[in-house]
């Protein structure tokens, strides 16, 4: 789980900041300051996936992400594309982590 949702902040984090330099010739400077902070913050929250906390603030940052869309319309899509993909990272992570904890198990009974 911890694995899967930092593989997906990292992605946001750089898809935004691909989205910022495209944004930089047409948009105001906040809009820019906004997207780098937001991506930044993304980034920073991948390693916070240790703690359960970590999950609460990774699914705050996607309202953010998807916020952006008011800054560049397709942003609406491509964040809720990444929500999917940060909801399947957790429920794909808990089967995974349920899997290993039970083989683990097994096999600590059969030693």
């Amino acid at each position: 789980m911890k694995v899967l949702g930092a593989a997906v902040l990292v992605m946001e984090s750089m898809v935004l900041g691909f989205a910022i330099l495209l944004a930089t010739k047409s948009h105001s400077a906040t809009a820019l300051i906004y997207g780098s902070v937001v991506s930044l913050l993304l980034f920073l929250t991948a390693g916070t996936l240790k703690r359960r906390t970590g999950f609460y603030i990774g699914s705050l940052m996607q309202i953010f992400m998807i916020s952006f869309g008011f800054v560049i319309p397709a942003f609406f899509l491509i964040g809720v594309i990444f929500v999917a993909l940060w909801a399947a990272a957790i429920i794909v992570g808990r089967k995974g982590e349920a899997a290993r904890a039970a083989l683990v198990a097994q096999a600590g009974t059969k030693a």
